[in-house]
């Protein structure tokens, strides 16, 4: 399992030993930033009941919440462009048959698990994810800069970024 892989697991909805299972995926990361934040989320969330990081993942990431994870919403709003974004998004996640834990195919956590497939991102993606997951960090940051996720978010963005940073497009753009 690699990293965006250990991420995107994350960014499920908890479970009774998914915060074990979080603290053995931090020692799997690599040493740095990604692994500096993600461990800082995991010690804020190890230290909530069951049920408290339950209310804290439904208010953080799913009924209407401060920095909504789709990266689609976040780069281009409710547009034909998402739309058109969603469905390329679609169509790459079917053929890698990726679980997209019942959301859409904009959201962090089958966009991270098509990301560890891939090991690099395409064109498309690497273009809008690294801004995008900036808006969702920002805005979680602004909304409460003590929640926890903003931990995950960070760490999220720090490996994007680095892909970003070091991938090379494998198509030219027109």
């Amino acid at each position: 399992m690699g990293s965006y892989a250990i991420l995107a697991d994350a960014l499920c909805y908890p479970a009774p030993a998914r915060i074990d299972s979080l603290k053995v995926k931090a020692s799997q990361l690599p040493e740095g930033p990604v692994r500096t934040a993600f461990s800082q989320f995991v010690a804020a969330i190890a230290e909530l009941s069951l049920a408290g990081w339950e209310e804290l993942h439904t208010r953080t990431l799913d009924l209407d919440p401060p920095a909504a994870p789709y990266i689609g919403y976040q780069t281009w709003g409710d547009s034909y462009q998402r739309g058109t974004f969603m469905s390329m998004m679609n169509r790459a996640i079917a053929a890698h048959q990726i679980d997209s834990e019942g959301e859409l195919p904009d959201h962090l956590i089958p966009v991270l698990r098509l990301l560890d497939l891939l090991g690099e991102p395409f064109p498309e993606l690497e273009e809008v994810l690294p801004p995008a997951v900036a808006r969702i960090h920002a805005a979680l940051v602004k909304a409460d800069p003590e929640n926890p996720y903003v931990y995950l978010i960070a760490a999220i963005l720090e490996a994007c970024s680095t892909t970003a940073r070091t991938s090379t497009p494998s198509i030219s753009k027109n």
